[in-house]
């Protein structure tokens, strides 16, 4: 058995004093309460909880006394640890370590902290441990020191107009820091104002908010505010208040309604697309909402569809427009009526009423109008090289202003080709000058005017007319033969044929198809003639008998199928060829002698030997003066056949060869100013012809501008100089010597001569060379 412990209260009065002096406490424990006369008592190191209550004024205030059965003669020291002694919130609690009494120094407050648990030790003077540690527990008292709170300030909510009582807007709650176990903390609600009739109730419990009965109106109140309360102690305790904002949602229970029966508007005639005025509404409903918003129709007075109406979205307004021109000479007023309703259907526990219903009245204003052509354009038809002065057409506008008195007047504003003339006051067109045809003016035939008409009125309106004249076409012209000469071969069926065609200035249909035939007025034309169409444009002549050569007259009969035909006799002139084999013509001469004539085979084949002979005459002539330019240079150079050279221009002071030390003075091309013009210059040595004195030398140019001229005084002078040869002769620059121990240039020596080439092969190439062979062969 373990060992015995003492554990004494000896104030246990003042334990049961721990609660509140105002408010009755729980009952202290009866192990705690003070006996007559103290007695030990043998039990477990056992402390049962001591209360205290929370905001204890009188400090400090003895909890308890503690004591250990184990006294020894020199004494206990008792000692306590925890929250509110060693621990934060440290000095709350304190322990006499004699007495061993426990003491609160500090005012608890529940809310922070509901209990404390310490640890008791007792020890002997030397500090060792008599009894095991054991706990110490001190429960917070709970006090209604706090008042409830609500979550918010301000609550909102909704609901629809009409609705139904107990229909449950929204809930207000509100939390109390008191000890929920208690009544300290049990909340109840009231709505302490909500203005006028109490439309709406709150569950004590719950703090729902409910309807209470019906009746509500947007119209009449669309916002309500009801102050709520919260209190503790089932209602009988501390209290708050908070506020409770209901608005009322807008259903369609109010019809639009007109201002007034009757609306008065005016527009212009002519006017389309334009706003004539506005027809006013009202609406009990919330603005901007569909339960708000109009819809207007037209119910009579516009049978035409001349007018629409919409809704202005801002005001709700309706907007009356015409849609269609109106015309004050037709019609000057009009009364229609209008209808409104909404654009979402009434509720249907709205009060019944009928659709509302205006009358407006529009007034068309008279304004001027413009001059109207009914034909437009106007289309007529004019036969080609009408004369001057020829009335076509009468083309008047009509002007639609029949209240007024007004006068018309006519301009050409458009003729190009200036072929019309107008007669400004009846509108008369008559021609200016002939109408011709082809012409650049016209458009597939069409000739286009446009005509100007003009009202008298202030300020003056015009209208344009377009006048389209066809023009049309006259046969006036009868067929062409093309071409009117031919060359044909004398022998029927082997040639004997020739094609004729025709041209006529006319348009369709007065032109093409066109028909050929030899002349009524010669019949004996057809024992040797015939003709035979072609296609619509060409027929072919052919022989029926063996005809001499020579030329034949042939009168022909031409006409088109215009309406009335056109015809014309004309001279084919014929000649009739020799023929070959082929059925070509033979005779290159006659075909020549009728250039121009219808083209055939014959005379194809004759236009081109004849052109292959131009081309070697022309061949032979170059040839010939060719053969003159080299005999002349020939005889050049069999002067000497040791002064053979080529054409090397010396360009760098080598001097004329191996020998030729003397012959040309390079100094003279350096520095022609050195030498005077007066001083006779030396004689070349290899001049062909040294009969005369050479020019001195001219003076070199000093700018780049100056080398053109140089050069063309030096052409001239050289084309002029006597001493040397034509300026179409080899020209000889420089000269070499004789007797080179160099090899000879074979290949240019060769090259300077013509004895050892054979042109006798010339003659083999038949009679157009053989004038070449004559010139250059041995």
């Amino acid at each position: 058995m373990g060992p015995p412990l003492l554990l004494a209260c000896l104030l246990a009065p003042l334990c049961a004093r721990g609660a509140s002096p105002a408010q009755p406490g729980p009952a202290a424990p009866q192990g705690w309460r003070q006996h007559e006369a103290p007695r030990r008592v043998k039990r477990a190191w056992v402390i049962p909880p001591i209360s205290v209550s929370e905001n204890h004024k009188r400090i400090p205030h003895l909890l308890v006394q503690i004591k250990s059965d184990k006294q020894q003669p020199g004494g206990v020291i008792y000692s306590i640890k925890g929250p509110g002694v060693d621990e934060e919130p440290l000095g709350i609690f304190s322990i006499d370590k004699f007495s061993g009494k426990v003491f609160l120094n500090a005012m608890l407050d529940r809310e922070e902290n509901d209990r404390y648990r310490l640890r008791a030790f007792a020890l002997d003077l030397g500090g060792v441990t008599l009894e095991e540690p054991t706990d110490l527990e001190i429960i917070v008292v709970d006090q209604n020191d706090n008042r409830p709170l609500f979550r918010q300030d301000v609550f909102t909510g909704s609901v629809v107009e009409g609705a139904e009582p107990g229909t449950c807007v929204m809930t207000v709650d509100a939390t109390d820091a008191d000890d929920p176990d208690t009544d300290n903390a049990a909340l109840r609600y009231s709505i302490l104002e909500q203005g006028a009739a109490g439309m709406f109730r709150i569950n004590a419990t719950t703090g729902e908010i409910c309807t209470a009965r019906p009746g509500l109106d947007r119209e009449t109140m669309a916002v309500y505010n009801l102050t709520v309360q919260a209190a503790d102690m089932s209602g009988d305790g501390l209290t708050t208040t908070a506020m409770a904002v209901i608005y009322l949602e807008d259903i369609n229970d109010n019809p639009p309604e007109f201002t007034k029966e009757e609306f008065s508007m005016e527009v212009e005639e002519q006017a389309a697309g334009v706003d004539v005025g506005k027809v006013f509404v009202h609406d009990k409903d919330l603005a901007g909402s569909p339960s708000w918003l109009a819809k207007f129709t037209i119910l009579e007075g516009d049978p035409e569809g001349a007018f629409a109406i919409r809704t202005d979205p801002h005001t709700n307004d309706g907007v009356l427009s015409v849609v269609k021109p109106l015309d004050h000479e037709v019609r000057d007023r009009f009364e229609l009526t209008v209808s409104v309703q909404n654009e979402r259907p009434l509720e249907p526990s709205a009060p019944g009423s009928p659709r509302a219903l205006a009358t407006v009245r529009v007034r068309v204003r008279d304004v001027n109008e413009a001059p109207v052509f009914r034909e437009n354009p106007r289309r007529i038809s004019v036969l080609e090289g009408t004369p001057p002065g020829t009335p076509i057409t009468t083309y008047t506008a009509s002007d639609p202003d029949t209240h007024q008195i007004q006068t018309l007047s006519y301009a050409l504003l458009y003729d190009p080709a200036d072929w019309l003339q107008l007669d400004p006051h009846a509108g008369t067109v008559r021609t200016k000058r002939e109408l011709l045809h082809p012409s650049a003016f016209l458009q597939g035939g069409w000739y286009i005017a446009l005509v100007l008409a003009r009202d008298d009125a202030e300020p003056p309106l015009s209208a344009t007319g377009t006048l389209s004249i066809e023009i049309l076409e006259v046969n006036d012209h009868a067929p062409q033969l093309q071409p009117p000469a031919g060359v044909l071969c004398g022998r029927p069926g082997r040639g004997g044929t020739l094609l004729l065609g025709a041209t006529d200035d006319d348009r369709p249909p007065h032109g093409a198809p066109f028909h050929f035939q030899l002349s009524p007025q010669h019949p004996q034309l057809a024992r040797n003639w015939s003709l035979a169409r072609f296609n619509v444009t060409h027929a072919v002549l052919a022989v029926l008998a063996e005809l001499p050569e020579g030329p034949y007259s042939l009168p022909l009969l031409l006409r088109d199928s215009g309406t009335p035909p056109r015809e014309q006799q004309q001279l084919l002139n014929v000649s009739v060829c020799h023929c070959g084999r082929d059925g070509t013509c033979l005779d290159g001469a006659l075909a020549a002698a009728t250039a121009g004539a219808g083209i055939t085979l014959g005379a194809l084949m004759i236009i081109l030997g004849s052109t292959i002979l131009f081309l070697v005459l022309a061949a032979l002539g170059a040839a010939r003066v060719r053969g003159r330019r080299r005999a002349l240079r020939k005889g050049l150079l069999q002067r000497s056949r040791d002064d053979m050279r080529d054409n090397i221009l010396n360009y760098d002071e080598q001097g004329g060869g191996e020998e030729d030390q003397d012959a040309y003075d390079i100094n003279q091309l350096r520095h022609p100013e050195l030498f005077s013009p007066r001083a006779k210059p030396p004689l070349r040595r290899d001049a062909p012809l040294s009969s005369g004195t050479p020019m001195a030398p001219r003076k070199l140019p000093s700018s780049p501008s100056d080398i053109e001229d140089f050069i063309n005084e030096g052409l001239e002078a050289a084309d002029s100089d006597p001493s040397v040869p034509p300026y179409d002769t080899a020209l000889i620059y420089d000269y070499e010597g004789s007797g080179s121990v160099a090899s000879p240039l074979s290949s240019i020596v060769s090259s300077l001569t013509d004895e050892d080439q054979d042109y006798d092969y010339l003659s083999e190439w038949g009679p157009r060379f053989r004038r070449l062979a004559d010139l250059y062969g041995h």
